[in-house]
């Protein structure tokens, strides 16, 4: 599987990879990642040692290239979408890399995957550090969503996790506000557990105006992760919100958002920080409602595992009370 990459990280002084060092400049990179047979759905087999295609994921090619060679050959590989995958906090430069191939193979996408990895220390004390080096990689962030929005894609898709979710509404927000509406009409974002404060993702969403794709929004109320964020900042997470709650049901429809909570879905950590991996072989099945219509109405609904549906909250509850 090939991997575009584009990464404000310095190179690692070991040459293995890239650093959390600030980049003076976006690097573009072409890797090509082999997936064991034996793959599990949602997860990454990391190599040990010795690395083995047979049961992990390795990197079997790798290649620097210059910002039009990279466009071109994005282009080239994803004919009309592409998908750009934008990491959390506390992500090394290899399980970015590593997590994009898994869910771009669990879901089959046929489109370019695209990663773009910003300089995370990837400890769990680096937050603060973590928050000045997505700062520092807005800029990065919208030049390539512009770049690839004007190539002949006829979709981008923009998933924005945890922190990253902050970084893509950044870009998002200084892509209107430089005039690049034809650009937010190219991109489908969603976000998963965005790390944002509710009122300033609220001003952001009246900033950046209603996409032509309603933006995805997937949350878990029992977030650990963004609790510990809130209790720290003193306010509350986007990723956590309840969507069982009316205001913001209506608050959804109004800012033409749809907001999924997908805690049924299992985490890959203790957290519960990190569910959206499994979502990823259920993509494209996805229907609200029992149509098979992905993530395409505003509103708040509750993702059912169960015949890979989502439905409204109230719906859910009135079964449940049924019996159902």
């Amino acid at each position: 599987m090939s991997i575009y990459v584009a990464t404000t990280r310095s190179p690692d002084l070991k040459g293995l990879g890239y650093s959390d060092g600030k980049a003076p400049q976006t690097r573009f990179l072409e890797y090509t990642i082999s997936i064991p047979p034996e793959h599990k759905t949602g997860n990454i087999e990391y190599p040990g040692p010795k690395p083995d295609v047979r049961s992990s994921f390795v990197v079997v090619g790798k290649r620097e290239l210059q910002r039009q060679s990279f466009l071109a050959q994005v282009a080239a590989h994803g004919r009309k979408e592409a998908g750009v995958f934008v990491h959390g906090f506390n992500y090394s430069f290899q399980e970015s890399l590593f997590r994009l191939a898994q869910m771009s193979a669990d879901a089959q996408f046929n489109g370019a995957p695209v990663l773009f990895s910003w300089p995370s220390s990837a400890t769990v004390t680096g937050y603060l550090a973590d928050k000045e080096a997505a700062t520092y990689s807005r800029d990065a962030l919208s030049l390539l969503l512009r770049d690839l929005a004007t190539q002949r894609f006829s979709n981008v898709i923009v998933f924005g996790h945890s922190m990253g979710g902050w970084l893509t509404m950044e870009a998002l927000r200084q892509l209107r506000l430089t005039d690049q509406g034809k650009v937010l009409d190219r991109l489908t974002v969603m976000l998963a557990a965005p790390d944002i404060d509710v009122d300033v993702f609220r001003k952001n969403v009246e900033t950046i105006g209603r996409l032509r794709t309603p933006m995805a929004v997937l949350v878990s109320s029992d977030d650990r992760a963004l609790q510990i964020s809130g209790l720290l900042s003193g306010d509350r997470r986007v990723g956590s919100l309840d969507v069982k709650d009316p205001k913001i049901a209506e608050a959804a429809r109004e800012y033409n958002i749809t907001i999924v909570d997908i805690s049924e879905l299992p985490s890959s950590g203790p957290m519960n920080h990190s569910r959206f991996p499994n979502l990823a072989a259920s993509y494209r099945q996805l229907g609200v409602n029992g149509q098979p219509s992905g993530f395409r109405r505003a509103g708040a609904f509750v993702f059912r595992a169960v015949g890979t549906t989502v439905s409204s909250p109230f719906d859910v509850l009135s079964n449940v009370i049924a019996g159902k």
